[in-house]
């Protein structure tokens, strides 16, 4: 299959859903970000590389990067299932009301409460925003992937829903470390910049069953399976039911306008437009990924 040729069909075919739908705006800095950019990369799992638009172009990657501490936290032990749970929410990402029925645990890794959880869980090995920054830099081979200053002190600003989230974990028991560090290592960590390029590139352990780019093994096939399972029932905030229809796939989604995506033993996909639906996720980048598993018959099913 000719991948390139079939991503200049792919951005041809979505680009009427370009520059639709309203950037991030209660993030300052994300709310500047020009709605008209689309990029998509694809990364196969014997390290060929393609992409269209602005595929180099870095952005931030926000909730996608809930994907990689959750692989980082499971690699050091699984003990971070016993504080969140693997459901769907059916409320908004940042959503507080099922964390008082719910007595503290969050309903699944993906929402903000769940992975505020994830980070404090990485915590105890180290500062986790950096441990994600070592582990992307290696597996895309970019060694410049950075924290955009810009974009932390945006999201540190207007943290208030996530600092709640927090606070109201830790009184049910449910944080090990002060919330104010928890913050500031969740922010970094939403807050690095990267292309699609780099996404694909470094989610391609998902798509071979733990296995990383050098060949070692970060995640055995069970917790590697399971990190898929959840990212496509959870993955894309209270629409996860909507992109499984569509799309098909393992999805994380991002406010940056972000969305990577795994074809188990084949390849890991990211697409990036800044215009989000209402409820949080690329209206190009859906649009594209379903383009995609319908040209190229790749699903999960």
């Amino acid at each position: 299959m000719d991948l390139a040729a079939l991503l200049d069909r792919i951005a041809d075919d979505v680009a009427p859903e370009i520059g639709r739908g309203a950037v991030a705006g209660y993030i300052p800095a994300l709310a500047r970000v020009e709605p008209g950019r689309f990029g998509m990369a694809v990364a196969e799992v014997d390290g060929a590389l393609h992409g269209v638009g602005d595929w180099q172009h870095p952005f931030s990657v926000q909730s996608m990067s809930k994907v990689f501490t959750l692989a980082l936290a499971l690699a050091r032990g699984d003990g971070v299932w016993a504080r969140v749970g693997r459901e769907p929410s059916g409320d908004p990402f940042n959503s507080l009301v099922q964390l008082e029925h719910e007595d503290g645990i969050p309903r699944n890794p993906f929402i903000n409460a769940g992975a505020l959880v994830v980070t404090d869980e990485l915590a105890r090995h180290g500062d986790a925003a950096e441990a994600l920054l070592a582990f992307v830099r290696q597996e895309s081979g970019r060694q410049e992937i950075a924290v955009e200053p810009e974009v932390a002190a945006s999201e540190a600003a207007h943290a208030d829903r996530n600092r709640a989230l927090a606070y109201f974990m830790a009184s049910y028991g449910n944080m090990r470390h002060p919330v104010p560090s928890v913050l500031d290592q969740y922010v970094r960590q939403c807050s690095i910049a990267m292309s699609c390029a780099d996404v694909a590139r470094s989610a391609l352990f998902l798509a071979r069953h733990g296995l990383r780019n050098d060949g070692s093994r970060l995640l055995g096939l069970s917790a590697a399976k399971r990190i898929n399972a959840v990212m496509l029932t959870c993955g894309t905030y209270d629409a996860a039911g909507e992109f499984a229809y569509r799309v098909g796939l393992p999805g994380k989604s991002g406010v940056g306008g972000g969305i990577v995506a795994i074809v188990p033993g084949r390849c890991a996909v990211c697409v990036w437009s800044p215009g989000l639906d209402a409820r949080g996720n690329s209206v190009a980048g859906v649009a594209a990924l379903d383009r995609f598993t319908t040209l190229t018959g790749w699903s999960i099913f």
